[in-house]
């Protein structure tokens, strides 16, 4: 997972792994759609730990995929996981650049962490032969969005308020249309993009948000200060916190 702003920042991908019941779900989703022969080659735009990148080796078994990321942890363990199996490459998306061009590009809950979507969408386009196809899903507008506001807030109470003094929210949740007119602009066709809700209760809530939803946030703090973060938050959420989720579908084709 990459910013595409210059700043990289890491994950505990061993939590994530254990915890990403939700994404993993929305990413069968989206291969449920998604024809192939078998002998395409695929790129898992933002690969995480891997789990997603097994399901689309098992999709192609005579074809190649590239799983990116630019997450140290993240990369190390899709290694581990695949052996193999995928060319796993470190790399931020923005900056892309693979052995040869793809047939598919496939992401799962990845470009929200990208500010520059324009810069994206023109380097997935590089990466892609003409008539190659894109599907990806992510955060749209909307998302999260009870659960930021009470993290606002609690930012905002001592004794947290310094540690955020000038820190601003590193996700990019774009509406379905400003997607599309970007996509068009990169050079894309037959492209439909939509929002859907999602609201979701992960099976271990606490380190979920610890892992996923707070971890940009935990970083600003000091450590002495993360676990009493944590719990007003999700205090205020409630008991059990359900997570207000909005998903921005993706489908394009190259021209």
């Amino acid at each position: 997972m990459s910013a595409g702003d210059g700043a990289t920042r890491d994950w505990d991908a061993a939590t994530y792994d254990r915890v990403c019941a939700p994404q993993l779900q929305w990413a069968r989703e989206q291969l449920a759609r998604v024809r192939l022969r078998g002998e395409e080659v695929v790129l898992d735009a933002g690969c995480g730990s891997g789990r997603v990148t097994e399901l689309l080796v098992e999709r192609v078994p005579r074809g190649r995929v590239y799983a990116v990321d630019a997450a140290p942890s993240m990369v190390a363990l899709a290694v581990r996981r695949l052996r193999g199996r995928a060319t796993v490459l470190s790399q931020d998306l923005v900056e892309l650049a693979l052995p040869e061009p793809v047939d598919l590009v496939f992401s799962n809950a990845t470009f929200h962490w990208i500010a520059d979507h324009d810069a994206l969408f023109s380097a997935l386009a590089r990466a892609m032969r003409p008539g190659a196809r894109l599907v990806a899903q992510c955060g749209g507008r909307g998302n999260i969005e009870r659960f930021r506001a009470a993290a606002r807030q609690v930012a905002g109470e001592p004794p947290f308020a310094p540690s955020f003094a000038g820190w601003r929210e590193p996700w990019n949740y774009a509406t379905a249309q400003e997607t599309e007119r970007r996509l068009r602009a990169a050079g894309f066709e037959r492209v439909r993009c939509w929002l859907s809700e999602r609201p979701a209760t992960p099976p271990e809530p606490r380190e979920f948000v610890r892992a996923v939803c707070l971890a940009p946030a935990l970083e600003a703090l000091p450590q002495s200060l993360r676990e009493s973060f944590l719990e007003r938050v999700l205090k205020r959420l409630g008991e059990p916190p359900v997570l207000d989720y909005v998903r921005l579908n993706i489908a394009a084709t190259r021209l």
